[in-house]
């Protein structure tokens, strides 16, 4: 079976596709593939703030089109990083397949050695996730943080060049997925030399690091395919984060981290909501591995046990 494959044009998503296509064409699979790109509005839009696009867009902001694509059949499958789509499911559409997760950490990449520590009070630091924003200072009040939009390569050349910012804020994943920085803790950009450090104190996002796979639901054929290259401790641990994420009724704009991982039979799901009055809740639980839409709302429950 031949497949359109739909992608953002960055050179990350396109990496990504690449991947996919990979995966789509192990033996039993796909037997050709073809990589289709698809512009969104957060591609066009770059004026536009993350903590500010649900007020001005329906979400989906780097996802509709290719949805859009998906139903009108231009497309055969679409290409997500899986954080950038919503939990409301899409009528007729469904995600099929999760690639191996990458490692979901986000990194610091800064002009000085020694990580978020090292970091002179009062430095401004470049993020355009308010999830990001809200945790470094929680960690870090004496820190200015600043907005930033465009795509990896984008941020790393505005680094470079504003003489005012001290670091950015990444996903090692993309980082390793353009083969900037795969291992090392420096980076060299435009003759200049960065520090990647990760920041474990963080929670990623819901589904960082995870390429999801997203065809129509009527498509037996397609969702076959998919089927068998899903990897199923990547599709729990994101389906107990994005449960988690519906269940607090939380997006792009909205400062959500959580992270689950599977250790044997077991999964622990930990997570971290900042609220629009300042109020932060937090927690984590361990139970079994095989039921992670129950580890999610056990989870819910006990964040949001004292509003009960």
């Amino acid at each position: 079976m031949n497949i359109v494959v739909g992608t953002r044009g960055s050179r990350l998503a396109l990496a990504q596709a690449e991947i996919a296509k990979d995966a789509l064409l192990r033996p039993g699979a796909a037997d050709a593939v073809d990589i289709r790109v698809i512009k969104t509005i957060g591609d066009q839009r770059l004026d536009l703030a993350l903590k500010d696009s649900g007020k001005n867009f329906d979400k989906g902001l780097f996802t509709k089109e290719l949805e859009q694509a998906l139903l009108s059949k231009e497309i055969d499958l679409a290409v997500h990083s899986l954080k950038d789509l919503p939990t409301e499911p899409v009528e007729h559409l469904i995600i099929e397949a999760v690639l191996p997760r990458e490692d979901p950490v986000d990194v610091l990449v800064s002009k000085i050695p020694g990580g978020l520590d090292a970091l002179p009070e009062g430095s401004l630091v470049a993020t355009g996730s308010p999830r990001r924003a809200e945790q470094i200072r929680h960690c870090r009040p004496d820190i200015r943080v600043c907005d930033v939009r465009g795509n990896v390569p984008t941020r790393l050349e505005k680094l470079v060049r504003n003489q005012e910012w001290s670091a950015l804020i990444l996903a090692r994943a993309g980082l390793r997925r353009l083969q900037l920085a795969p291992e090392q803790e420096r980076l060299s950009f435009l003759d200049t030399s960065l520090f990647v450090t990760n920041l474990t104190g963080l929670l990623p996002a819901a589904g960082q690091g995870a390429i999801a796979l997203q065809c129509r639901a009527n498509d037996s054929a397609v969702r076959s395919i998919l089927s068998r290259i899903n990897d199923p401790v990547s599709w729990d641990c994101v389906t107990a984060e994005r449960e988690f994420l519906r269940l607090v009724g939380g997006g792009c704009s909205v400062p959500i981290g959580v992270y689950a991982k599977v250790e044997g039979d077991t999964m622990i799901l930990a997570a971290i909501v900042f609220e629009e009055a300042g109020k932060l809740r937090q927690g984590s639980v361990t139970m079994p591995a095989k039921a992670p839409l129950d580890v999610a709302e056990v989870l819910y429950r006990e964040i949001y046990a004292e509003d009960r």
